[in-house]
């Protein structure tokens, strides 16, 4: 797909213009925080006149520690062996200590809110449960107030768009997204951020014949073939099928998404799980199981046997987003079995053949970050981000210094050869020595750095045009309509999807198709009894208000 690529002067502008149409506010509430107040380190507003046009982070540079929470157990960067961050600690004076947690996020964060001790910024999923919970329990500073009383530079570049999409009842914002998207911006530039896709490997499933995989049919056949003929594959034990993230997403979400299973039906959110067509794939998951075609390692695989099986190109097919494969696929290619790599290809379809509708990106983004009221330094807190969100600072984190990883050739900023060359040969020696790229993605906006990105290496494109070729654009809008939180109705659809994540394998290990319908007509009943038509108006009433904030 065309990439249209805007120019930096144009990108802050756009940020805020394309994402005014999308403005939309949670439905949930929280107590108005109180203003900050200036600690020791802390200049107050009374002494430095504030300029609304200009950045404050550089009235102090002094040298100060901030911790950052990111919520993710598999990120594994540090900040100050890099170029990027060492060079981002010089000009800032603020020195940042990741901290990542052991387990789950939620949990990890939940016990420090018992323990009133937070880091001084906090990024996490946008849709986990304590992010409502740090908003609603007074634990993070309100955003606009901090900006108001520290830095209002950070209106400028925070984006009118994302601050409204996350403004609260009470009129606060408490979090910035990263990787946000709407509608309007990936219809102008092409930049859908649709990473979900069917792959396969590339070398065994041209050997086969390129085996039609779309119709139920089709999917049995190649896995009889592959347990016939390619149980190994060039010395390597072949498992037939992974499902990204299991069954609440890979096997869920993901494959409705293939299917093309309608989020709504006449203006009513749709109940997904029982569409017709949806059922009959996990039916045909059932008699693959049946005959020995696939087994339930993709289950019950740890994180470390799934990276294990990926790395040695040990899947045969795959329900994956395919960034996950940024760094697996060029090595693949570069080994010694040179088409041993994963391309991307239609996979499951519905009774009617339709082209999959793959999520895009969307306004809610991927990650949001906060300031915490455990901080000592609320001034540079919010000082460092209005820097990391504005256009020098995505800049600093994304290319790294000039003269050393990047340089202008025109009216351009261009990374150098050498780096686009680690880029593909060996991004663990990018991340760790330079910090590049993507490695420090907590505050990342798409709009401003998508424009320096170097081209993909074709292992890569050809997964991304194919994610792009499919996305349905305006289906960002159902991301997120499950409650959240320590309500009622958020208790009801945890237990659901608690049993639902329990009812799939019997799903597919029944061992019959009777036994199948027995087993989810039973969760069908229990879903009822947990609560579900209570979920389902929720759903509505949330999908109103997003409508509606989006016709504004």
């Amino acid at each position: 797909m065309k990439r249209n690529f805007l120019k930096p002067g144009l990108t802050l502008v756009l940020a805020t213009s394309l994402a005014l149409s999308m403005a939309a506010c949670s439905n949930s509430s929280s107590e108005s925080s109180p203003t900050p107040q200036p600690t020791d380190s802390t200049q107050p507003p009374s002494e430095t006149k504030l300029n609304p046009e200009e950045p404050a982070w550089e009235l102090d540079t002094s040298p100060v520690d901030l911790t950052w929470f990111v919520g993710a157990n598999w990120y594994g960067q540090t900040w100050g062996d890099s170029l990027a961050s060492k060079y981002v600690t010089e000009k800032t004076g603020v020195n940042i200590k990741l901290e990542v947690p052991s387990g789950e996020a939620n949990e990890h964060v939940t016990l420090m809110m018992t323990s009133g001790k937070l880091p001084d910024l906090i990024s996490m999923g946008s849709w986990e449960n304590a992010v409502k919970k740090l908003w609603e329990g007074d634990h993070v500073y309100a955003l606009n107030e901090l900006a108001d009383q520290y830095d209002p530079y950070f209106f400028k570049v925070a984006g009118e768009g994302s601050l409204k999409w996350y403004r609260q009842e009470n009129g606060n914002t408490y979090a910035v997204p990263n990787d946000s998207y709407s509608p309007t911006l990936m219809h102008e530039t092409g930049m859908t951020a649709a990473n979900q896709t069917f792959l396969v490997r590339k070398d065994l499933y041209e050997e086969m014949g390129s085996p039609d995989l779309s119709t139920p049919e089709g999917f049995l056949n190649a896995l009889q073939l592959l347990k016939d003929k390619y149980p190994q594959y060039k010395g390597q034990p072949i498992s037939p099928f992974f499902a990204q993230g299991n069954v609440p997403y890979g096997m869920t979400e993901f494959l409705q998404n293939l299917l093309a299973v309608p989020h709504e039906k006449d203006g009513k959110v749709n109940d997904r799980v029982t569409d017709p067509d949806y059922i009959a794939w996990l039916k045909t998951f059932r008699t693959a199981y049946e005959r020995g075609l696939i087994n339930v390692d993709f289950l019950v695989d740890s994180d470390t046997q799934v990276e294990e099986k990926t790395n040695n190109a040990r899947y045969f097919m795959m329900v994956r987003e395919w960034n996950g494969m940024a760094a697996v696929n060029p090595t693949l290619a570069a080994s010694a079995n040179p088409d041993s790599y994963y391309i991307a290809v239609d996979g499951p379809k519905n009774s009617k053949g339709d082209s999959p509708k793959l999520f895009p990106g969307n306004m809610d983004g991927w990650m949001v970050t906060m300031i915490s009221k455990s901080t000592k330094n609320p001034e540079r807190a919010i000082r460092f981000l209005t820097y990391l969100a504005s256009e020098e600072g995505q800049r600093d984190l994304f290319l790294g210094k000039e003269g050393e990883t990047w340089e202008m050739v025109g009216d351009k900023p261009q990374l150098k050869a050498e780096m686009v060359d680690l880029q593909e040969n060996d991004i663990e020696k990018m991340e760790k020595q330079y910090g590049i790229l993507d490695t420090y993605w907590m505050m990342r906006n798409p709009v401003i750095i998508n424009q320096w990105r170097p081209a993909k290496a074709p292992v890569l494109k050809q997964m991304e045009d194919f994610a792009n070729e499919r996305a349905d654009i305006d289906s960002g809008i159902y991301k997120g309509l499950d409650p959240q939180g320590d309500s009622d109705v958020a208790v009801s659809w945890a237990r659901i999807a608690q049993n639902w994540e329990e009812v799939m394998p019997e799903l597919i290990t029944a061992k019959n198709e009777a036994e199948f319908d027995k087993v989810f007509d039973n969760f069908l009943d229990r879903r009822s009894s947990y609560g579900f038509d209570k979920v389902m108006e929720h759903r509505q009433t949330e999908l109103d208000a997003r409508k509606a904030k989006m016709a504004e």
